[in-house]
């Protein structure tokens, strides 16, 4: 099976299918070819590059005077002579941004109906096992999980999945049909079908992974941008109860908004050169000490409550480090 163990990089899936069909006709390229065909910098190239070999797709750098990157096999038109792990590879590579235009995905389904057909299944179904959320909910970690590899293979296998979850300090035994993985800003999740319906995982918190010889079962309508769409509703509607009236400057809100992903909701501008937004979250102290670090760049305007914590959190501040 695929050897794919690193994150899915953020680039056009696109430009990905053109370089890898430009190297077909050609046989052997350089980065700067590449750059030139394509017309984006020879740096952006060589990362292509990079990410389509790094990922399992036969393609590899030829050192040396006369050298350059080869896809392996010689020229082809197609893509018959992918292997079933290499053309898996290929699709765990796409799939992420296979949502981005009307375009990308017409290339996705191009490309699957070139593939043999013993390779469609398992291609398509890696195509749709991962959604990459940039919008954070909290820390990110830089490095996946080890698991989320073992959990790729299950979604793509269509094998049930035996796991340890810990959640609150309780440790419990789980046994589901895994139906796809979502990376948030470096948070993995992992969707799954479970005797009370539909759950989602925190993939950190998977602990002693086992691939079953049981076929898992997915409904045939599930779509996993879907699916993933529903639970950040949900989860929003949680931690959205209250909102604070902020006027922030315009050339700050930029900052702002990526801070506070989807708890940033702008209004319009108002008539300083700053922008009115709002920013939810459970608590006012939670809004004051999301705020707090921003000092007088930011004025909130309402509720009180968010103010008084403000004041609150200022005053202490005031009384430890005044000296």
């Amino acid at each position: 099976m695929s050897t794919f163990t690193g994150t899915i990089p953020l680039m056009r899936a696109d430009r990905l299918v053109a370089t890898l069909l430009y190297m077909q006709t050609r046989g052997r390229v350089t980065a700067a070819e590449v750059a030139t065909e394509l017309e984006i910098s020879v740096a952006t190239a060589r990362r292509d590059l990079q990410a389509l070999s790094t990922a399992g797709i036969p393609v590899y750098p030829q050192p040396g005077r006369g050298g350059g990157w080869s896809l392996v096999g010689g020229a082809r038109t197609d893509l018959s002579g992918l292997t079933g792990p290499e053309a898996q590879a290929l699709f765990l590579l796409l799939g992420p941004m296979a949502t981005a235009t009307p375009a990308t995905r017409s290339a996705l389904r191009k490309l699957l109906r070139a593939l043999p057909q013993s390779f469609r299944t398992e291609a398509e179904a890696a195509a749709g096992a991962i959604v990459v959320d940039p919008a954070r909910w909290g820390e990110r970690d830089e490095r996946p999980p080890a698991v989320v590899t073992e959990l790729q293979q299950a979604v793509v296998r269509r094998r049930k999945v035996a796991f340890h979850y810990d959640r609150a300090g309780t440790r419990t035994h789980r046994v589901v049909d895994p139906w796809g993985l979502v990376d948030k800003d470096g948070i993995w999740y992992l969707v799954a079908g479970t005797d009370r319906g539909q759950r989602t995982f925190r993939v950190d918190r998977i602990a002693d992974t086992e691939l079953l010889d049981d076929a898992s079962h997915r409904p045939d309508d599930f779509d996993l941008s879907t699916a993933w769409s529903e639970v950040v509703e949900e989860v929003e509607r949680h931690r959205s109860t209250l909102e604070a009236a902020v006027l922030v400057p315009d050339r700050l809100l930029p900052v702002l908004r990526h801070q506070q992903g989807r708890h940033c909701v702008v209004d319009g501008p108002a008539d300083d050169g700053r922008t009115r937004v709002r920013i939810t979250a459970p608590t006012p102290l939670m809004i004051a000490q999301q705020l707090a670090g921003w000092g007088t760049a930011l004025e909130v305007l309402r509720p009180q409550s968010v103010r008084d914590e403000l004041a609150r959190l200022g005053a202490e501040l005031l009384a430890r480090y005044q000296n």
